[in-house]
């Protein structure tokens, strides 16, 4: 009896072993199952379900005038973001969403795509980026669960439209779109931190972790001073809305050092409220749009014929006509003049005689001038989306074609352009590149710096004095500015018509570029007003503009009237930095 009872001892002991054995053995199988073979696969999903990376965008570096005055710096904001608890349906999750529908004024497409992103089971959804500080409040009000607020910065343009296209704007993210803002946007910008949001259980946010902390952008001295830019701005609004034209620009620069020390275009916007999305409205109307350039081309044209020497100051040309019948189109002037000398051409602006000069000059001369000032080819300014112009190569040309360079047709320029040929003159005969940044490191110019000889500096002064005269007895008198001698040239320029490819008589441009004291120069100006209604030659339109610009910055630059100075004041505050 006592060893049937032992037996059955041994053998349940046996069961009982046998059965802990198998049972510590799948768990020990699960445990290497869990924790080493599918370990990777496990932890990220742990991670998926328990935790959520997002950037941290850094604050953006501030831009600055030539004085330290501000244009562009980041501001503190909040954001209201969504982490959807996990206990609670769809249903109550939207219901939270449409709560801040009209706080937030979400549109029926930003609900949409909040929805879509709940369904999915998205951890971390933005409902509303950089909302005002009124509407922080009223969120916090709500005290709904699963709603949370993020710190963030967002843009804030203390001059709102001043300087607008040149400042440009950045997107949500606050990444450069235009402008300065995308030009330098790897300086400004600095570089991105992450972020680890911890969720708990019921996918509640509890902690988060800072994994990489953003880097700051630098901040950013523009050559731009904000007084002349104001003024420009002011006075080219004016001009538009009194010719009733489309668009104008303006650029005021420093010839010595190249510095752009106003940029105005119009019409502006509102960068704090810019339009909805990027258009022709952010292109800088100074260095993209190509237009025929008009007379105010005549200086490449004297340029070519006092440098090759094929026409002299004493040489005359019979203008008596009027008119001139060249390769089965006619050439006129807006005014019937006699024969008149070279420089009489150019002062009077006279077609005709421009023509004739060309005649002279022969093909590749011209041509070979007019590539030495850079016409087709970018100036290099330090701006998003400079365009180059349009200049066919000499193969291209046809047998008007001298002609119609001489008096500024066949070819599509920009204001910068133009005002970096009128600087070759103020800086005796050379190429000072154009910069309107003044803090970048060498690595990041994008301009050239090698300064290129155009035309003798004999030649510059003469053609210098033949714009002077321009104004005190030619089409620029409007120009003119009381003690100081202006040196200049009008433009006016019909328009092409794009339907019918023919330029068109009731479509115009009109210009004036010149720069001031002629002898040693302060500042160089370009004015372009596009379709004007009513009058439109360019010395009616643009040069008043320039006369009133002009006489204002000389006064605040204090720059006395030339019948006191020798030496111009321009050099203690307007001196190139780098």
């Amino acid at each position: 009896m006592k060893d049937l009872y032992q037996k059955k001892i041994e053998q349940r002991t046996t069961l009982l072993v046998l059965f802990f054995t198998i049972w510590f053995g799948v768990i020990i199988f699960r445990l290497v199952q869990l924790q080493v073979i599918q370990h990777p696969q496990l932890k990220a999903r742990v991670i998926d379900q328990n935790q959520d990376k997002v950037d941290i965008f850094p604050r953006r570096g501030t831009i600055f005038d030539r004085h330290g005055n501000i244009f562009a710096r980041s501001i503190s904001c909040q954001s209201v973001f969504f982490s959807p608890f996990k206990d609670e349906t769809n249903e109550l999750h939207f219901q939270k969403i449409n709560r801040l529908k009209k706080i937030l004024e979400l549109s029926a497409e930003d609900i949409k795509k909040i929805k879509t992103r709940i369904k999915k089971k998205k951890n971390f959804i933005y409902i509303k980026r950089k909302i005002s500080s009124e509407n922080v409040e009223k969120v916090k009000n709500l005290d709904l669960g699963g709603i949370f607020l993020l710190e963030e910065s967002k843009r804030f343009y203390p001059q709102k439209s001043l300087a607008a296209h040149v400042i440009g704007r950045v997107n949500i993210d606050n990444k450069g779109q235009s402008g300065i803002e995308i030009t330098y946007d790897s300086i400004l910008g600095g570089k991105k931190g992450e972020r680890l949001n911890l969720i708990d259980a019921k996918k509640r946010q509890y902690r988060y972790e800072i994994l990489k902390n953003p880097q700051p952008g630098k901040d950013l001295y523009l050559t731009i001073d904000e007084t002349i830019q104001y003024y420009a701005s002011r006075e080219l609004k004016k001009a538009v809305l009194k010719a009733r034209a489309k668009w104008g620009t303006i650029i005021v620069s420093h010839p010595e050092s190249g510095e752009i020390l106003a940029m105005a275009n119009y019409p502006d916007f509102n960068l704090n409220h810019p339009p909805s999305q990027l258009s022709l409205t952010d292109r800088i109307k100074a260095i993209h749009p190509g237009f025929d350039p008009g007379s105010t081309f005549k200086i490449i044209l004297a340029s070519a014929a006092l440098e090759s020497k094929k026409v002299s100051l004493n040489d005359k040309f019979d203008c008596s006509k009027g008119f001139r019948r060249i390769s089965g189109k006619t050439i006129r002037d807006h005014h019937r003049y006699d024969i008149l000398t070279f420089p009489e051409v150019i002062i009077h602006s006279s077609n005709v005689g421009a023509t004739l000069i060309s005649d002279k000059l022969g093909e590749k001369t011209f041509y070979n001038m007019i590539k030495a000032y850079g016409f087709g080819s970018k100036t290099g300014i330090d701006l998003w989306a400079e365009e180059k112009g349009t200049f066919h190569a000499l193969d291209k040309w046809e047998s008007i074609s001298p002609a119609s360079l001489s008096i500024g047709y066949e070819i599509s320029v920009t204001a910068i352009q133009m005002l970096q040929a009128v600087n070759v003159l103020a800086n005796r005969g050379v190429i000072i590149p154009f910069r309107i940044t003044k803090n970048i490191p060498k690595k990041f110019e994008s301009y050239p710096g090698e300064h290129k000889r155009v035309i003798s500096s004999q030649t510059a002064m003469i053609l210098t004095d033949i714009l002077t005269k321009a104004v005190t007895e030619g089409t620029g008198k409007k120009a003119s500015i009381i003690g100081f001698t202006v040196a200049g040239k009008t433009g006016t320029a019909q328009k092409l018509d794009k339907k019918t490819g023919r330029y068109s008589s009731n479509s115009h441009i009109s210009l004036f570029t010149g720069f001031v004291p002629a002898a040693k120069p302060v500042i160089s100006m370009i004015v372009v007003i596009d379709e004007p209604q009513g009058k439109y030659y360019g010395g009616e339109i643009a040069a008043p503009v320039f006369r009133d610009i002009g006489a204002y910055t000389l006064q605040y630059l204090q720059i006395p009237q030339e019948t006191t100075v020798s030496q111009p004041l321009i050099t203690a505050r307007l001196g190139r930095q780098d």
